[in-house]
């Protein structure tokens, strides 16, 4: 086995961490779940707009007060954007590694992961799934727009099991965690996102930790899996143990890629795989085989197959829209976020109309709206 290892990190401009205030929750009524769904369903967008108070806060110090911030319309489904209809423009797909005590390079602090879902909320941003996104079935409000979640590695620090009184319940401080308390009375912010998994690497990234490293047992790994499917999110295939694709000649890297579809399949039997994370964003010399390949087990005599409808690049912006004809999904970007990498400024540089800015829904899943580009 071999073990897990980082490269050097991408150089890229202070981050600033979003922090939503407390007078969020005066902004609407759904938003703090004070009234019957029904009710609300009933009610018409708010006309008028108010004050977004998302706060950035960076590490050097520097401020983004609410006096640049635009107004913010609210609608019973929450926060939406002014801007019209683009069901060309473009989708964030927000990767996150490790979720810890403090920033570093391939890690958020917990209390910047709550802001970022608390900024992307605001901002009227609702998670899709990989499938919505592939099969162009993105059902959203009006006045919404998707994001797309992907963890990466399948550290316990994403989703960890804590054992009270017999049975075991999600780590309130995992990334997991902080997610279902976020969503709680927030029903349009549905459990949709990718879990992108190792399965062999050491350091604890085997299916969310093994061997007891921080609390969690071996035993524990396909349960996890399966809980993550049966809340709506998607499992994503990383590799065996992280291997740099670029490295390595065809047979070894289908193997990385083959083990670990086939440890998938072993926790979630007949679970379609449609999603492959790059290790490091690097490709193999034979491209194609980041989507398509096989490997034969030399004991068994088994072989195990694998095709991936999206291949995720490490880093490249916000993605098009499916329905962009330039949409490619076997190169999908991504937003890294770390140390010295930034969300806010990727969300204000989608703030404008046409194909260059931020998909926005008509809410009506049967018609695409906007111009193409």
């Amino acid at each position: 086995m071999r073990p897990f290892v980082y490269s050097t990190p991408l150089q890229m401009p202070s981050f600033a961490r979003p922090r939503l205030i407390a007078a969020l929750c005066l902004l609407t009524v759904a938003a703090c779940g004070e009234a019957p769904r029904a009710e609300l369903a009933a009610e018409e967008p708010a006309e008028t707009s108010v004050t977004d108070s998302v706060r950035l806060d960076a590490a050097n110090g520097d401020r983004v007060g609410t006096e640049t911030m635009e107004s913010v319309p609210v609608s019973a489904s929450g926060p939406v954007t002014t801007l019209p209809p683009n069901e060309y423009g473009r989708i964030p797909i927000v990767e996150y590694h490790l979720v810890v005590d403090e920033d570093g390079s391939y890690a958020v602090s917990r209390e910047r992961f709550r802001a970022e879902l608390d900024t992307l909320y605001a901002r009227g941003y609702r998670p899709i799934g990989l499938g919505e996104l592939l099969d162009k079935r993105i059902d959203l409000p009006a006045g919404t727009s998707p994001v797309h979640f992907v963890f990466d590695d399948a550290s316990p620090s994403q989703f960890r099991y804590l054992e009270q009184g017999g049975q075991l319940v999600v780590d309130p401080t995992s990334a997991l965690g902080i997610w279902l308390d976020f969503a709680k009375g927030k029903p349009e912010w549905r459990h949709r996102g990718s879990f992108c998994l190792l399965s062999g690497a050491e350091a604890g990234r085997s299916f969310f930790g093994n061997k007891g490293i921080e609390g969690q047992e071996s035993a524990w790994r396909f349960r996890k899996l399966a809980h993550l499917d049966s809340l709506g999110f998607e499992l994503c295939n990383h590799t065996l143990w992280h291997a740099r694709l670029d490295k390595y000649d065809d047979a070894f890297v289908q193997e990385q890629i083959a083990r670990g579809e086939l440890a998938i399949d072993s926790a979630m039997p007949g679970y379609r795989v449609r999603g492959f994370a790059l290790p490091l964003g690097m490709w193999p010399k034979n491209k194609p085989l980041a989507w398509g390949g096989a490997w034969t087990d030399p004991k068994s005599q088994r072989t195990v197959r694998y095709a991936y409808d999206a291949v995720f690049e490490v880093a490249g912006g916000p993605a098009r829209s499916p329905h962009d004809p330039q949409f490619n999904p076997r190169s999908l970007p991504r937003i890294p976020l770390g140390r010295g990498m930034p969300l806010y400024p990727t969300l204000r540089t989608l703030e404008k109309e046409g194909a260059g800015g931020r998909y926005v829904s008509d809410g009506n899943p049967n018609t695409v709206a906007g111009q193409a580009p």
